[in-house]
């Protein structure tokens, strides 16, 4: 029995898991970046008059600083055990399924990219998730800026966006 094509659609099929790891590693070195050189709460660098600057902050909850009222508790459950919990059993969906596209493969292995670089900040930064992507928003929605981000959760943004499209557009042509 020839086992060279199963091996490599194995190694196609997890490939994508580079990706997960590129996303982490530049997540942290980049974070890593920020703490060591921008005082916390202060811009480090602006650029096109504004628009964008590079800042150090930190976010002990999650999108849009959604719960920070919460009990140290709740925050854990909500904000690290839950995540965690899904970030394994996407993990694990992700390396058994053969039900994804290979565009739905690379968009899901982003999000595990970007889930785990800031689940990681979560267990081992306790003063909170670092941000530093800091972008005038001008208004819109009643945001003069849009609240500070990093690599991570641009990965899971971006590669959700994907995903999302995939779903609508794609015709269901599996990795099979």
């Amino acid at each position: 029995m020839d086992t060279a094509i199963p091996a490599r659609k194995s190694r196609a099929t997890l490939r994508p898991l580079g990706l997960s790891l590129a996303i982490i590693i530049v997540d942290q070195i980049t974070k890593a970046l920020i703490v060591a050189h921008i005082p916390l709460h202060t811009i480090g660098y602006s650029f096109f008059d504004g628009f964008l600057r590079i800042i150090h902050t930190r976010n002990l909850a999650i999108a849009f600083s959604i719960g920070n009222a919460l009990s140290e508790q709740t925050k854990t459950v909500l904000f690290v055990v839950l995540p965690l919990l899904l970030l394994v059993v996407l993990v694990v969906y992700f390396i058994k399924t053969k039900e994804f596209t290979n565009l739905q493969r690379w968009a899901v292995a982003g999000i595990i990219g970007g889930g785990f670089g800031n689940m990681i900040d979560r267990l081992f930064r306790p003063a909170g998730v670092v941000d530093f992507i800091d972008v005038r928003f001008y208004g819109l929605f009643g945001l003069e800026r849009w609240p500070t981000f990093n690599v991570a959760d641009s990965s899971v943004v971006v590669a959700g966006i994907l995903l999302a499209a995939s779903f609508i557009f794609e015709k269901g042509d599996s990795n099979e």
